[in-house]
Parts: structure tokens; C-alpha cells; sequence
């Protein structure tokens, strides 16, 4: 089927985009309730059985990866109808996941205004969705490039940068523009909150007891986000193209990965595997991206990718604007 480009695809999801108050308490309920149980179970085993801690952290770090995704969907304004109680409820979430509520929420929604689009890249902090072309990499002298690919390795991009981004430097408003007023102060009430709930935790139980349960958990949870974020915008046959011959229809369904998870999965990611789905319709709530995309066949339009080949989406990192698709490193002459 052939995504026309003057299609109204948004038409087609608008039915889902209302979320479900019950779905939504049961899914706070279910996703807060599983994370707070195994953390308990952790305290418990530590002075008992320390061998069960990391292995409880892997489930931890998955419903907290699910309760990050009920934080961006109010961000969105998904969740709830209520804008309040979205706001509410994206602040509870954020001590858990410790990514600032309304700072990451506005830079965000900046994501969703240009992803794909080669003439309207975002700077900064945002590695994970942007990329190069081959032709501006090897413009680069031996030194930017060295750096460049250091930044892009899949060791340091995937596994070392994405605890340091959430454990540290959410707490500052480092990619925040000083005119974010409202979003700078978020940040610091979050790190006071924060402060807060480890010094009652580790008086009562003990600061080493609450460094040996929550830092895994972190490091896992968030790892494991980033990839999810990574690979839905940067795989080998995405879709990246100058911004007068961007489309809307055709930089959702085939910028954005359609990532077939098993089920288990994709119950503590919420869904989010539907990525195109969200980048079409980004009010529908999580629990009604699979339905939205059954009901519609031209969704199928989207690169689908497992949980395996997505693993081997990290070396992809530049975009050959000739062969229109992204390529490894060793792929351009300033590969040495």
C-alpha cells in the first residue's frame, strides 16, 4: 500500500486519541504498584539474599521504564483529558524516573516538530534522534571526527551516556534555555524532592542499602529507554530528507521503526514499539497505539525491525543522502 502524500493518516487515529480514565488508573496502578513491590522485595533480600538484587533490578528497571512512558504521555496530554491531572501525574512519575517533568516535556515536543528533516536538525544533547550526513562528516577534520564517532559508539552511547544523563545531569538545566523559566525551576524542585525522599530512605534504612537497590535500577532502566528511543529514529532504512521534500505522513511511517517486541516486552514498554503510531497521532495513550495500528493497514507501511535486528541498529550512525539510508562509519572515506 502507498502512503499518498496529501492523506489525511491523522483523520484515521483521531478516534483513538481519547484516552480511557480506567485504563489509565489501572495502568499507573499496575506499573507504580509492580515497581514499588520489587523494590521492596530488593531491600529485603539485601541483607538476606544479595544474589536476588540484580536480578530484581532487571524487573524493576522494567516497570520503571513503563512508568517513563506514562510520563511522556502526559507530556503529550494523552493520559488524561484533564491537563491538570496529566501534569500531576507526569510529576509523580518524574521522582521516580528522574528526568525533570516540564523541562524534558517542552524539549520534548521540539523532537516531534522536526524529526527527520535534514534542514531543521536539533543541536546539542539530542544524539539519539539526529545524525549527520556522510557528506558533512567527511567535511570534519580528523580530530571532530574522532569525537564524533567516540560519542556515537554504541559502548558510550548506549550503556555509559544514558545513566549519567538521567542520575546527573537532569539535575542541572543543562540543555534548557534560560528563558524556560517555569522548566529551570522544575528542575531544581525535582533535585529538592529527590533530596528529599534519599535522606528519609537511607535513614531509615541505610544510604548503602538504598545506593546498592536504586543506582542498578537506574542504570538498567535507563539503558534500556535510550535504546528503546534510539532505535526507533535511527536504523539503516529510515527516512531522512531535505525539508522541501519533507512530508508528515511519510516522515512518521517510515522515519519512526515499528519494533516487534515479545509480549512481555512490550507490556513494560508500553507499547511504544508502535512508534509511528505516536509520531502520527502523538495524543493517542499508549494502550490504544497497538488497536489504532490493526485498525489501519497503511501502518504496516512502517520499517519493522525485532528485538534482535534493532540490537544491530547501533553501528548505523550517518546518513547517505545518495543511497537514502543510514550507514556504519567504515561505509565513508574519513572512516580512518
Amino acid at each position: 500500500m502507498k502512503i499518498e502524500p496529501g492523506a489525511d493518516l491523522r483523520a484515521l487515529t483521531a478516534p483513538y486519541g481519547t484516552p480511557k480514565v480506567v485504563r489509565s488508573i489501572s495502568q499507573i496502578a499496575s506499573s507504580f504498584g509492580g515497581f514499588f513491590i520489587v523494590c521492596v522485595a530488593m531491600y529485603l533480600a539485601y541483607g538476606w539474599f544479595f544474589w536476588l538484587v540484580p536480578a530484581l533490578a532487571v524487573v524493576a528497571a522494567g516497570f520503571l521504564v513503563r512508568i517513563f512512558i506514562i510520563q511522556h504521555d502526559c507530556g503529550h496530554g494523552s493520559f488524561f483529558k484533564s491537563r491538570r491531572a496529566n501534569s500531576f501525574v507526569g510529576v509523580c512519575c518524574s521522582l521516580v524516573t528522574l528526568a525533570p517533568y516540564a523541562s524534558w516535556r517542552r524539549q520534548h515536543a521540539g523532537h516531534h516538530g522536526i524529526w527527520n528533516d535534514l534542514d531543521r536538525r536539533q543541536s546539542g544533547a539530542d544524539i539519539y534522534s539526529s545524525c549527520i550526513t556522510v557528506a558533512e562528516y567527511e567535511a570534519l577534520n580528523r580530530h571532530q571526527r574522532w569525537l564524533y564517532r567516540l560519542g556515537r559508539h554504541p559502548i558510550v552511547s548506549n550503556i555509559l551516556l544514558p545513566p549519567f544523563v538521567f542520575i546527573l545531569l537532569y539535575r542541572v538545566p543543562f540543555d534548557t534555555a534560560k528563558s524556560w523559566r517555569r522548566e529551570r525551576r522544575g528542575v531544581f524542585i525535582t533535585d529538592i524532592a529527590l533530596v528529599a525522599v534519599v535522606l528519609v530512605l537511607g535513614l531509615l534504612i541505610g544510604f548503602e542499602r538504598v545506593a546498592a537497590v536504586q543506582l542498578p535500577i537506574m542504570v538498567i532502566a535507563s539503558i534500556i529507554g535510550v535504546w528503546l528511543f534510539s532505535v526507533q529514529h535511527r536504523f539503516e532504512q529510515s527516512y531522512w530528507v531535505r525539508h522541501d521534500e519533507w512530508n508528515f505522513n511519510q516522515a512518521a511511517l517510515l522515519g519512526s521503526s515499528h519494533l516487534k517486541l515479545p509480549r512481555p516486552l512490550q507490556w513494560f514498554t508500553g507499547n511504544i514499539g508502535f512508534h509511528h503510531v505516536h509520531h502520527l497521532n502523538p495524543h493517542i495513550p499508549n494502550y490504544r497505539l497497538q488497536e489504532c495500528h490493526d485498525a489501519n493497514p497503511v501502518m504496516s507501511e512502517a520499517p519493522v525491525l525485532t528485538f534482535w535486528s534493532g540490537l544491530r541498529q547501533g553501528r548505523f550512525a550517518l546518513w547517505d543522502e545518495h543511497l537514502r539510508r543510514m550507514v556504519p562509519f567504515r561505509r565513508t572515506s574519513g572512516a580512518a
